[in-house]
């Protein structure tokens, strides 16, 4: 969309009283400001400022001690440009709202890429220069939960008025007491341009998991996951519900996870991964060669809170280890079967709770690092994905910093602001956390240690 049709769009919505031009941060956090109506041209022409600091600020909100963007440049500030995607009403808020998303450029114009929209599109441009387009397709599961709880609680039936209490996965009359909700969804969805698909119950209390159809825009792909999260949490909250997109809200229950299916088009629009058959090309082996050349030291981009790794634990469907394979659930990266015309595969680490722009380009990123350098992936799993035989992820969230941080495939991928800034970031979140005792810890050591 450009400005004019933008323009005629609030037009022909004299409803929409404000406007909200936000930025996505590292930690997938919209920052940004409330604009009146009159004020949408200004946002729309690359009229609004704001620091270019505003990426990098922490989980909390909170400035990086020691962050460049802030102490050596005086936090000065950077251009909101409009990613020129369509006006996306916000019709779960009290008045008519609308949002415009924007990314940043430096002063005279040049993309700032500690921006997580801009690394993605740093990516994407590496694929246009061989001639090829990612299609890009994403899953979200996440939870509803009771808003009044402290700690996470199955929601109350809309139904039934009882309280959810045990998995449910695949059950279409828990997809049913929920009716409402979900139709909600959709509607917000389609309001906004986002492709939402089908729905199922999960395996976990009050789970649910939403696709949304594939593109061959990956940085719509993206917008479309990010803005997904924002309009489910929103809908719930009209509904009297919570929307949790943690990685692992209950210890004993299932995580919730990300997962990314693409394929790669050519100048013809031919499937490149498509060989006729069920394995597939020399091309999708190079690709998943680099993915999981890449796949420990990004572990940090799929995995970025200390949450995270509570969800990265061996025979739990969330992958631990280094693998790929046909067919399997267990592995990393899974080749599903079907039509060889949509030969594709899927990436199955990251966690609901990630950054979709960072997932995106991480794993777009090593595919295309793959192709390049012809990288193999070695044999394919066929069962067990968790044996001692194979490559490890990090664990836990020190490693998982400390590998990003080193990692030569990450440094090909990721600009040295972005990189820098998102370890700084991670590392002062994980100071906050070691600083914090847990009511668990009181009770099992406070008299008995």
């Amino acid at each position: 969309m450009d400005i004019a049709g933008a323009l005629k769009w609030l037009e022909a919505h004299p409803e929409i009283e404000s406007v909200r031009a936000a930025v996505c941060d590292l930690n997938g956090i919209m920052r940004g400001k409330r604009l009146p109506r009159d004020q949408a041209e200004k946002a729309l022409a690359g009229g609004l400022r704001m620091p270019l600091s505003v990426p990098g600020l922490d989980i909390w909100g909170k400035d990086i001690a020691g962050n460049p963007m802030v102490f050596e440049t005086g936090d000065a500030d950077g251009r909101c440009d409009w990613t020129g995607r369509a006006v996306m009403p916000m019709n779960w808020l009290a008045r008519p709202t609308a949002m415009l998303p924007v990314w940043l450029a430096d002063e005279h114009g040049v993309p700032f890429l500690g921006d997580p929209r801009r690394a993605l599109a740093t990516v994407l441009a590496g694929y246009a220069e061989l001639g090829l387009t990612p299609v890009t397709a994403t899953e979200l599961e996440f939870y509803l939960v009771d808003p009044n709880a402290d700690l996470p609680l199955g929601p109350l039936s809309p139904a039934t008025g009882r309280r959810l209490d045990s998995a449910a996965a695949m059950d279409m009359d828990e997809v049913d007491q929920f009716e409402a909700f979900i139709d909600d969804v959709y509607v917000a969805c389609h309001e906004q341009g986002i492709p939402a698909d089908t729905t199922i119950a999960e395996n976990g209390i009050g789970q649910f998991e939403i696709n949304l159809n594939h593109t061959s825009d990956a940085l719509q792909a993206a917008d479309d996951a990010l803005f997904f999260k924002r309009t489910v949490k929103g809908i719930a909250r009209k509904h009297g519900l919570a929307a949790c997109f943690m990685a692992k809200p209950y210890g004993h229950h299932s995580g919730s996870g990300f997962h990314i299916h693409f394929s790669l088009l050519d100048r013809e629009g031919n499937n490149v991964f498509d060989n006729g058959g069920d394995e597939g090309t020399e091309m999708m082996r190079h690709a998943i060669g680099g993915m999981l050349a890449a796949m420990a030291e990004s572990t940090l981009i799929f995995a970025p809170h200390y949450n995270s790794y509570r969800r990265l634990r061996p025979n739990s469907y969330a992958p631990t280890a280094v693998a790929w394979g046909y067919e399997n659930r267990m592995v990393a990266i899974r080749i599903p079967g079907g039509s060889h015309k949509a030969r594709r595969i899927e990436h199955r680490v990251a966690g609901a709770d990630a950054n979709p722009y960072l997932v995106m380009a991480a794993v777009l990123g090593a595919a295309l690092i793959g192709i390049r350098k012809q990288l193999s992936p070695g044999e394919p799993r066929s069962g067990d994905a968790y044996g001692k035989d194979l490559e490890k992820l990090p664990l836990d969230w020190h490693s998982a910093i400390n590998a990003f941080e080193v990692g030569q495939h990450a440094a090909e991928i990721f600009s040295p602001v972005l990189r820098s800034g998102l370890v700084a970031c991670k590392r002062q979140e994980l100071e906050a956390f070691a600083t914090q005792i847990t009511q668990f810890e009181y009770r099992t050591y406070l008299e008995t240690a």
